[in-house]
């Protein structure tokens, strides 16, 4: 807060006045966010959103928890940690299936998945069909999804080389392997300043419309503090619909700040905001999830041997929003 507002507030209080201000700063509820990963243009309506004072707005104090390889979203929310979550489909519906973890999704960022297949433009794979025949280094946990994308779209598994991939384009930059599976929001750049081009294909668009990161509650939160929620989501959709005004205007702005210290660029950063906007944006609004999107999303999640049914999607708060 800055000086002249706390004197204003101080001269009110002292004459006995209540101002709008001094409710506001009195009235805010805290609200945590836990991240699904370190501080990057994934998360930039949030930055945008706590800068420019939206939650407050909505009588919220946003606390907002970086993620991490080591960080389990839903571990947070469970735990009580964090209020609010975003994380993969899949873990969500796994932890309510397997566990019993009384969690429920209402809302998603990414309406489709930014995980795709990445090739080199000079060898391009553009369909599941270009990987007969060839190889593809895929990390160890999502392998079962590429054998599912393969099998959706009637290519028999044997005839694709799949080895494991630890994140690294140098295999594909040197010709050890032919595509990777990654995600097409970041690891093109990566290529490019390697000296070389990329070309990609989301697995959402071969039969795997998968959400990511859902916002997460636990039910209990779900049930007491709707107008939170409502309130949260409707201030972080302001902060994504400012941020894609312009896709290069923010990042440079958190340079110091949100991404100081990441080892990543800021043209990185720009790339990746840019490159997500088309993944993120519904003409209802971020986080929107459709019925018809529901249904896509519980198909492919059946796919890949996750049992999820409508009863883990919550839409009523965005019908409020």
């Amino acid at each position: 807060m800055s000086v002249s507002r706390r004197r204003f507030i101080g001269s009110a209080a002292a004459l006995g006045l209540s101002s709008p201000l001094a409710a506001r700063a009195q009235a805010l509820r805290p609200l945590t966010l836990q991240a699904a990963w370190i501080n990057d243009a994934e998360f930039m309506g949030y930055f945008i959103a706590m800068e420019k004072g939206w939650y407050k707005d909505e009588g919220l104090e946003l606390k907002y928890l970086p993620g991490g390889p080591d960080v389990v979203p839903e571990a947070s929310v469970l735990s009580k940690k964090a209020d609010v979550a975003l994380s993969t489909v899949e873990t969500v519906v796994k932890a309510i299936t397997t566990q019993k973890a009384p969690l429920v999704i209402i809302g998603a960022q990414y309406q489709k998945n930014p995980i795709g297949v990445v090739s080199l433009a000079t060898r391009p794979i553009r369909t599941p069909k270009d990987l007969i025949g060839k190889t593809i280094a895929v990390p160890p946990v999502n392998r079962l999804t590429v054998e599912a994308m393969l099998k959706l779209n009637g290519i028999d598994t044997s005839k694709v080389r799949i080895v494991p991939y630890a994140y690294d384009p140098t295999p594909l930059l040197k010709g050890e392997i032919d595509a990777s599976l990654d995600f097409t929001t970041n690891v093109p750049f990566t290529i490019k300043t390697k000296g070389a081009e990329a070309t990609s294909f989301l697995l959402a668009d071969f039969k795997l419309p998968l959400f990511n990161d859902v916002v997460v509650v636990t039910k209990q939160t779900l049930a007491t503090r709707r107008a939170d929620l409502i309130g949260f989501l409707r201030a972080s959709r302001k902060g994504w619909d400012e941020n894609f005004k312009d896709a290069g205007a923010y990042p440079p702005k958190y340079a110091d700040s949100w991404f100081k210290g990441t080892g990543r660029s800021i043209d990185n950063e720009v790339y990746f905001n840019g490159a997500q906007k088309s993944l993120i944006q519904h003409p209802k609004g971020v986080f929107t999830m459709s019925e018809e999107s529901i249904k896509a999303c519980i198909d492919a999640l059946k796919a890949v041997d996750v049992k999820a049914d409508r009863s883990h999607f919550d839409t009523t708060l965005l019908e409020k929003v």
